[in-house]
């Protein structure tokens, strides 16, 4: 079964021979690997280049383990290079288990890395270099890192719900309630029934991400690790700070835990590509707030599996896969906060803070957000609606809504849109 990832697909042809190296980042298993070496490959084949001029290298394999060498891999892609001039296309898979070795110039200084072989292979000018990596002894975002300014980046998500209901072949409904509890893994979709699935992202979760995170961080607190973890997936879309989790963890017993020990982890969760931060953006006063923020999970199944896949509550869950699809769409998402005059027991007025879901920004275009599971009264309608009246500007505003059909707007403009509506209609917003 073929999965379609047109976008990503776009990208790696539109960064064609720019000289630059193209990194492609992302959450271990979500299709780095296939993207670049069936997909690509395969419309490169039907576009009129040969075979014999794209070059595969895979580190992760017996096959080509002397590459890992990066004189070794430096030397032999410049042999087969030497006297060629068509255009050739060199794929390195799994970059990261490259080994250091010792400058044979230089015994006693830095030793030699990938990064070496793969600035010496971008000066090749008929040659274009693609690499994938993430693992526990390199993720992704470091190879990024180091290539700042002399790479492009892909950074490949889990399957959107678009790209997933178009391979899985069932009804939009049957593919949304699958999508929301196994989430886009690609392999979700080959497993052949619920437990293989259910047990196949318990794996992920324990075999390969967490044990990723214990070896390249040197995590001495697995238990805090993990109590964490348990904590930003019980509570995607609420807003929270390292020291509110401290606490939590606290009042479980498990002691020596400071806020700094929290906000560290939460980074390595986030390197992995596990959860991404969302700001809270004081929209009239222009600037951001230190804490607190939210956490979105980058994959709803992983989520379910770490916690058992227990506490299925939709509109949390609604709220993560919004917000999935707008970053899927590269928009930059942040947590919106207006302000409103109430008047509080004592009868004096204050400035009570309202909340947008979501301030999603592309370019100069940015574009007011609520998720609303539903809105059966006018008066869940009013609280959910009120503050897109509070921005004082005219950006679009829409409410993503499941319980209806069809898009309609209302008497100030706002778009009430269907969650699978927005989900399959790319130009939505």
């Amino acid at each position: 079964m073929e999965i379609k990832r047109d976008t990503y697909l776009q990208q790696l042809i539109s960064y064609q021979f720019d000289g630059l190296v193209k990194v492609i980042t992302g959450i271990r298993r979500c299709g780095k690997s296939y993207l670049l070496k069936k997909l690509y490959k395969n419309y490169l084949l039907q576009n009129g280049v040969r075979e014999d001029q794209i070059l595969c290298i895979e580190l992760d394999l017996a096959k080509d383990i002397r590459f890992r060498n990066p004189l070794t891999l430096s030397s032999y892609v410049r042999e087969k290079m030497e006297n060629r001039k068509d255009e050739c296309y060199l794929f390195i898979d799994e970059i990261q288990m490259s080994d250091m070795v010792r400058n044979p110039y230089d015994p006693e200084g830095e030793k030699i890395t990938f990064y070496d072989a793969l600035n010496d292979l971008r000066s090749i000018e008929n040659l274009d270099v693609y690499v994938t990596g993430s693992n526990s002894k390199m993720l992704s975002r470091d190879v990024l890192t180091e290539f700042r300014g002399r790479s492009d980046e892909i950074r490949v998500h889990p399957l959107s719900f678009s790209e997933y209901y178009s391979a899985a072949g069932k009804d939009k409904q049957e593919a949304f309630e699958d999508y929301a509890f196994y989430g886009g893994m690609p392999l979700i979709l080959s497993r052949p029934n619920d437990a293989a699935k259910m047990n196949y992202l318990k794996s992920l979760i324990t075999e390969v991400y967490i044990k990723d995170i214990i070896e390249r961080k040197h995590i001495e607190r697995q238990d805090v690790l993990e109590q964490i973890l348990d904590f930003l997936c019980s509570s995607v879309g609420s807003l929270t700070n390292p020291s509110k989790i401290a606490n939590t963890l606290k009042s479980k017993q498990i002691k020596g835990i400071s806020p700094n020990t929290v906000r560290a982890y939460i980074s390595h969760l986030e390197d992995a590509f596990l959860f991404s931060e969302s700001k809270r953006y004081d929209i009239k006063g222009k600037s951001y707030f230190d804490t607190p923020n939210k956490y979105y999970c980058e994959d709803l199944g992983l989520r379910n599996a770490q916690i058992g896949f227990r506490q299925q509550e939709m509109i949390h869950i609604m709220e993560n896969i919004i917000y999935n699809e707008l970053v899927n769409r590269q928009f930059s998402v942040d947590v919106g906060v207006v302000y409103a005059r109430t008047v509080n027991e004592n009868g004096n007025s204050v400035r009570t803070p309202r909340e947008i879901d979501f301030v999603a920004t592309y370019g100069g275009k940015r574009t007011y957000i609520q998720s609303a599971y539903a809105m059966p009264t006018e008066e869940k309608m009013e609280m959910e609606l009120r503050p897109f009246a509070l921005t004082g500007d005219f950006f679009p505003k829409i409410v993503i809504r499941q319980d209806i059909g069809r898009r309609w707007y209302d008497d100030n403009g706002i778009l009430n849109i269907g969650l699978l509506d927005f989900l399959l209609d790319k130009n939505s917003i």
